[in-house]
C-alpha cells in the first residue's frame, strides 16, 4: 500500500461519524500523484493557481470535483468557470460579480463559499463577520442567476494554541448559524462551512467543518519550484 493509499486511509477514518468531507490540496504536487489518489477513490481535489488547475482538468478524469480554493483574482475566472465545482474563497461582491457573468456566458450556475476574515493575521483575506452580514442584507446577491451560495469559508490564525484556532472555528460556525436562520433558512444548499487544514482539521471538524482542505498529510510536503500563477 503506498503512501497515499495510507493517509487517505486515515483521514477517511478520522472523518467517520461526522458531516466532512475531505478536499484533498493537491497544489504544486504532480499529476502523478493526484492520479495515484484518484486510484484510490478520490475525486474532490483543491487547487488554488489558475493556471496549474486548468493543467490539470485538461489531463486528469473529467469525474474529479474540482475545488478552488485560493485568493481568486477577477481576470482569471473566466478559466475556471468552465468546470470548476466550487470556489471557496469569494471575498468580495466584486468578485461574485465577476464570477455570475462568467458563468452566465457558459450558462453554469457555480457553487461558491463566502470568506471570512477571522485569522489575526492581516495577510490572509476575507469579509469580516460584520462586513459579511452587512453584505448579504444588502441583498445584491439574490440578483445573480449563476452562482450560488453555498455557505462560509475561514482559515484560521497559524498558531499551535488549539484553544485560539477553536474559538476561532466556533465564532465562524455561530456566524454560519446566524447567516443560516437569517438569509437562507429555506435553502437547503447553504450548508457547507469550509475549515480546517492539514495542521488543524481534527479542531475544523469538532466544530462543524463539512469540508476540511487536507494536502501535506496525503501528498508530503510540497514542490514550490513547480508553481504556477
Amino acid at each position: 500500500m503506498t503512501q497515499i493509499q495510507l493517509s487517505l486511509n486515515r483521514l477517511r477514518d478520522d472523518l467517520k461519524g461526522s458531516d466532512a468531507e475531505l478536499v484533498a490540496v493537491s497544489k504544486y504536487h504532480p499529476v502523478e500523484a493526484l492520479s495515484e489518489a484518484y486510484a484510490c477513490g478520490q475525486r474532490r481535489f483543491g487547487e488554488s493557481h489558475v493556471q496549474e488547475l486548468c493543467m490539470k482538468e485538461e489531463v486528469l478524469p473529467k469525474d474529479i470535483e474540482w475545488h478552488f480554493i485560493g485568493h481568486l483574482q477577477t481576470n482569471k475566472v473566466k478559466y475556471i468557470v468552465p468546470f470548476v465545482s466550487m470556489i471557496h474563497a469569494v471575498d468580495s461582491m466584486k468578485l461574485l460579480r465577476e464570477i455570475d457573468r462568467q458563468a452566465s456566458k457558459v450558462n453554469r450556475r457555480v457553487e461558491c463559499l463566502l470568506q471570512v476574515h477571522i485569522a489575526q493575521e492581516d495577510t490572509k483575506y476575507g469579509f469580516t463577520p460584520e462586513e459579511l452580514l452587512r453584505v448579504i442584507d444588502e441583498g445584491e446577491w439574490r440578483c445573480l442567476e449563476h452562482v450560488h451560495i453555498a455557505g462560509l469559508m475561514c482559515m484560521a490564525t497559524n498558531t499551535d494554541d488549539g484553544n485560539q484556532i477553536g474559538m476561532e472555528f466556533r465564532s465562524v460556525r455561530e456566524l454560519f448559524d446566524r447567516v443560516k436562520a437569517l438569509y437562507f433558512n429555506d435553502d437547503e444548499g447553504f450548508r457547507h462551512l469550509s475549515m480546517g487544514m492539514s495542521h488543524d482539521y481534527r479542531i475544523a471538524v469538532r466544530e462543524g467543518s463539512t469540508l476540511i482542505r487536507v494536502g501535506s498529510l496525503i501528498f508530503g510536503e510540497r514542490n514550490y519550484e513547480t508553481k504556477c500563477t
